[in-house]
């Protein structure tokens, strides 16, 4: 089981790893628009007003841009503890110990605008540049990584089931065949449901978790509802092997 995750806009500053090597990430045939994006956005940073275009954010997070232009040598973490924010901090991989945490590292991967896709150990850099950023002078993100990532992925779903839980426009950058999508909805116990917007991520946060650590091996959307039921989740299993997780 693959848990795929979502990144976060917010990155934990700082780290105590070495300077990015793309040869230390996992999925190297990912490596070329890797550097490619890593050497765009570095060249961008000397630009401030078109970074500021380009990744969506005013000046007051000019310090988002001096992040990129040192991603070569600023120091790196693993991803699932790169990135923070609600999913991040419902999913807790820092609470978690021994086999428990060394099981929930093998599961969990992340999808990334600037890597494309990553696993929980690989050391990365904080950056700034999200799936909907548009960089000068060429496509769009999906429009680039699709062509690569999507066979990646169906390499990796053709090995072990994958539970996406990246939002449409993470998605978006390479569609997983088959995976087993997930969304949240509250329901008001009279019949009315509506799509979680607030509070998604961090539900997602607690089904990852829930997942992650599980002593399980689930090879369909039906293993994986009856894992969450068990920790408590009220999961509906639908015809298409998507789940919808039910709050109140």
């Amino acid at each position: 089981m693959l848990v795929l995750l979502p990144p976060s806009e917010t990155k934990r500053a700082g780290g105590d790893g070495a300077p990015l090597s793309l040869e230390s990430l996992g999925f190297p045939t990912l490596s070329p628009l890797r550097r490619a994006l890593i050497d765009e956005l570095v060249a961008l940073a000397a630009d401030r007003p078109a970074a500021r275009r380009a990744l969506g954010i005013s000046a007051a997070k000019d310090a988002e841009i001096d992040r990129n232009a040192e991603l070569w040598s600023s120091p790196t973490l693993p991803a699932v503890e790169r990135y923070t924010g609600v999913l991040y901090d419902a999913l807790d991989i820092g609470s978690l110990r021994g086999a428990t945490a060394a099981r929930a590292r093998s599961r969990l991967a992340v999808g990334s605008a600037l890597f494309g896709l990553l696993r929980a150990d690989d050391p990365v850099p904080a950056y700034r540049l999200s799936a909907g950023s548009k960089l000068p002078g060429s496509g769009t993100l999906a429009s680039r990584w699709r062509p690569l990532l999507e066979p990646v992925l169906a390499e990796v779903a053709a090995h072990q089931l994958v539970i996406d839980l990246r939002s449409g426009a993470y998605a978006g950058l390479g569609r997983v065949q088959d995976a087993v999508r997930v969304s949240v909805v509250t329901d008001d116990g009279a019949g009315q449901r509506r799509v979680v917007s607030h509070f998604n991520k961090a539900h997602k946060g607690r089904l990852a978790r829930i997942l992650a650590t599980s002593r399980a091996e689930p090879d369909d959307a039906e293993s994986v509802a009856a894992i969450a039921r068990k920790s408590g989740l009220k999961v509906e299993c639908h015809d298409d092997g998507d789940l919808t997780l039910i709050v109140s």
